[in-house]
């Protein structure tokens, strides 16, 4: 068992946040790593992430895993699309329960909302889990179905609520940013 798992990480004034992709055996030995990028407020995640998981040219990988689907202040990452084009399932978590973003959306796009909007409503509704360490995690899943989500997240997460594939994926999604803000003052 191998996941492929996704996460970014950004700061302003920066116009791209870094994306690492962590591929993680079941063992929880790293297998592969991969890094890309994604446009703070644009739509290209999901072609982004694409580009990622196809350049590891793997087809040992059984899931992708994704830190969320509004990334990169709302580029949105297109769950059904990812497991369609890969074949695999996906599954996406959150860790808190939220009202949801319209109003955010209509705010920060007040010229193309209606796109956004659109995108982010197509998502569907997150589910409530319970992983075994006792933690809640909010998840929406493509290719699986719940039952199947939680027991692999389950084997995933050694403490907390933070699978370790995602854990792994946010460390190096940091490195890569606070490289390449570094190498931007140099």
């Amino acid at each position: 068992m191998r996941v492929f798992a996704v996460a970014e990480s950004f700061g302003k004034p920066a116009t791209k946040s870094s994306l690492a992709g962590v591929v993680m055996r079941r063992d929880l030995v790293i297998d592969g790593l991969v890094f890309g990028s994604a446009t703070i407020a644009g739509d290209d995640s999901t072609d982004q992430i694409l580009s990622m998981y196809f350049s590891l040219q793997r087809d040992d990988v059984n899931c992708i895993i994704l830190d969320g689907l509004v990334i990169s202040m709302y580029n949105i990452i297109d769950g059904q699309r990812l497991s369609e084009k890969t074949g695999l399932a996906v599954i996406a978590i959150t860790f808190e329960d939220s009202m949801g973003l319209e109003g955010a959306i209509k705010h920060h796009f007040p010229e193309t909302w209606e796109k956004k909007l659109a995108a982010y409503n197509e998502l569907g509704a997150r589910q409530r889990i319970t992983l075994k360490t006792g933690k809640n995690l909010y998840i929406r899943c493509w290719g699986t179905d719940i039952k199947q989500a939680t027991f692999l997240l389950d084997s995933f997460t050694l403490q907390g609520a933070v699978p370790e594939p995602i854990r792994v994926a946010k460390m190096a999604a940091r490195c890569a940013m606070a490289a390449r803000c570094a190498n931007a003052l140099n």
